[in-house]
């Protein structure tokens, strides 16, 4: 009997024994699944998140509980340092990467990592020194009470819900790595400024509605906004989302999947239309080598992505993506070109 093909360009989902010979076969990894398969695997050189949803080559969006998603590093790329950090140690990342190369960041959803680095990552030392992308981790929706979202580092087997892993890949001088972002939403320039003056971070009450203040629920209750619609701002150029996570009626508050901040000029979304559609249409055909890409837990539960395909890109299905800074509704990918 043949052995699984670890180098099929149209599969993105594998049984835990199929991951299993690639890494005996040396590969490096990067992996999605549920904690239950990832926890079932050897030690190797692969780090991992909980998520049980994915853009597949095979079959576009899936969810699945017993297959784990495949990333594979480039042949031209090499390790060149990883493990798990602490909120003591990941702002000082940066230094224990190469000179040439980029910077892959998983963090469990909710976790005081992932609250450091979306609230102050910007400002940490050298973060900008190459390109960083990765994804928050999460768990599936009916597992939300009682699971927690992991990350996992396969060189030593250990995994945690409060610890970043963090992998760093070495390029050689002839390659430079790239990341994208697709972002479909832009503001409503028919909509009000909102402003936040009197509150910030990932929960707010109070919000200054074209320079009046006001309490945010009430001025979505009143204007009948659609909330799966994300707030965006533009951030030096760059249309950046923040998306709504609960509303909590009985307080008053609004809660988010990434931080507001004072001095940025936000507007809820406009509508769009077809997602998969206007997905490929901004993608395009990206220049170079696709080594890792991410898309948002919103955008598969909001359009309605199982079994859509949206370009051709393939990726783990997350709950925030990074390049950079911490992002929402968002697909990201990294691209490496040759000289």
């Amino acid at each position: 009997m043949m052995g699984p093909n670890p180098h099929r360009q149209d599969q993105s989902l594998y049984s835990v024994a199929e991951v299993t010979a690639m890494l005996a076969a040396g590969e490096t990894l990067i992996l999605a699944a549920e904690e239950a398969l990832l926890a079932a695997l050897p030690r190797g050189n692969w780090i991992g998140g909980t998520s049980p949803y994915f853009m597949t080559a095979e079959a576009g969006g899936a969810y699945s509980r017993d297959r784990i998603f495949v990333q594979r590093m480039p042949d031209i790329a090499s390790v060149a340092w990883v493990g798990m950090l602490d909120c003591g140690a990941l702002p000082d990342m940066a230094a224990l990467g190469p000179d040439n190369g980029y910077t892959i960041l998983l963090m469990p959803g909710q976790s005081d990592v992932h609250r450091d680095f979306a609230l102050h990552g910007l400002e940490w030392r050298d973060l900008f020194r190459r390109p960083v992308v990765g994804w928050v981790t999460g768990v599936a929706g009916d597992a939300a009470a009682t699971d927690r979202p992991k990350v996992f580092d396969g060189r030593t087997g250990r995994s945690a819900d409060d610890m970043a892993v963090v992998l760093h890949v070495a390029l050689p001088d002839n390659a430079f790595a790239r990341v994208d972002i697709v972002n479909l939403f832009v503001p409503d320039m028919d909509g009000p400024v909102l402003t936040f003056a009197d509150d910030t971070g990932f929960t707010v009450e109070r919000v200054r509605v074209d320079g009046v203040p006001t309490r945010l629920i009430d001025h979505i209750a009143a204007n009948g906004i659609d909330t799966r619609l994300p707030l965006v701002a533009d951030y030096n150029g760059a249309m950046i989302n923040v998306a709504t996570s609960a509303i909590d009626e009985a307080s008053g508050q609004v809660s988010f999947f990434a931080p507001v901040y004072e001095g940025i000029e936000y507007r809820f979304a406009r509508p769009i239309g077809d997602y998969p559609q206007l997905f490929a249409e901004q993608l395009g055909t990206p220049r170079g080598e696709v080594a890792f890409s991410c898309n948002c837990i919103l955008n598969y539960l909001y359009a309605g992505l199982e079994g859509q395909h949206t370009g051709t890109i393939a990726g783990p299905v997350t709950f925030g993506e990074i390049a950079y800074m911490l992002l929402t509704q968002t697909m990201v990918y990294l691209v490496i070109e040759r000289d």
